[in-house]
């Protein structure tokens, strides 16, 4: 039996093409074009430059209430990494920490409250 195949991830956001440029940015992906006859577009995507799943962002009335329930992870690409995500409109939310006191991940949520992890690079 196939098993079925992760096609896209989707967003409910008030300002989508504000979200959808920040998202484009953290992770390096193209944001498409939106036809001129659209105007303002309920959906907007972006998508990668080299594999992984397009990302939607539809424009929804009500605003974020609760803690997501699916989120995304990123690993950062450098120490540096971490000060561009909040210049784009990222806001540190909590530093998750071992025993022994070194960062294992950084609560991060998007310019509109949705929570994702900042891993640090590779070491």
């Amino acid at each position: 039996m196939a098993a079925s195949m992760l096609r896209d991830i989707c967003f409910d956001c008030a300002d989508n093409r504000r979200v959808a440029h920040f998202w484009a940015a953290v992770l390096g992906y193209d944001e498409e074009p939106t036809e001129p006859d659209q105007g303002a577009a309920e959906s907007i995507s972006i998508t990668p430059t080299e594999g992984g799943p397009r990302i939607w962002f539809n424009a929804v009335p009500e605003p974020k209430q609760v803690k997501n329930r699916v989120h995304l992870d990123v690993t950062m690409s450098s120490e540096a990494e971490l000060e561009r995500l909040i210049a784009l409109g990222a806001h540190p939310l909590q530093e998750i920490r071992g025993d022994d006191g070194v960062l294992w991940w950084t609560i991060m949520a998007d310019p509109e409250g949705n929570e994702f992890c900042a891993f640090p690079p590779k070491r």
